[in-house]
């Protein structure tokens, strides 16, 4: 009987290195660890990545936020800029408490933990 087209078969990786022997073997004991399926549903999918983005928005924010004071400690910008920069500063962490709301997210949610590196906020 001959295997069906629709389903490949499995296949030796290929690898261009000395232990591919000890490389292959990671990789299946990595692989068998995981779960055989993984369930997702939209709500769950839907949270993860607004945590993910918001996340990177508050990251960019407190950037901003530290260049701009940096900017005013250093006599840079004129009263009208500083004026219209602290506007803006408000207004966008005024819509990230409200997205984070929207989303059921609380600040710590959105500081992740990057492990030796520590945590991102």
């Amino acid at each position: 009987m001959e295997p069906s087209p629709e389903i490949p078969l499995p296949a030796e990786p290929e690898i261009e290195t000395e232990h591919a022997e000890e490389f292959i073997d990671e990789l299946r004991r990595v692989t068998d660890s995981l779960p055989p399926r993984i369930n997702i549903d939209a709500e769950s999918v839907e949270q993860g990545l607004a945590k993910l983005v918001l996340t990177l928005i508050e990251l960019i924010r407190r950037l901003l936020e530290k260049q701009a004071v940096r900017r005013m400690e250093g006599g840079g910008l004129s009263p009208e800029q500083v004026e219209e920069l602290g506007l803006a500063l408000m207004k966008l962490e005024a819509k990230m408490q409200e997205l984070k709301a929207q989303f059921k997210l609380a600040d710590e949610d959105l500081n992740l933990d990057l492990g030796p590196i520590g945590r991102l906020i």
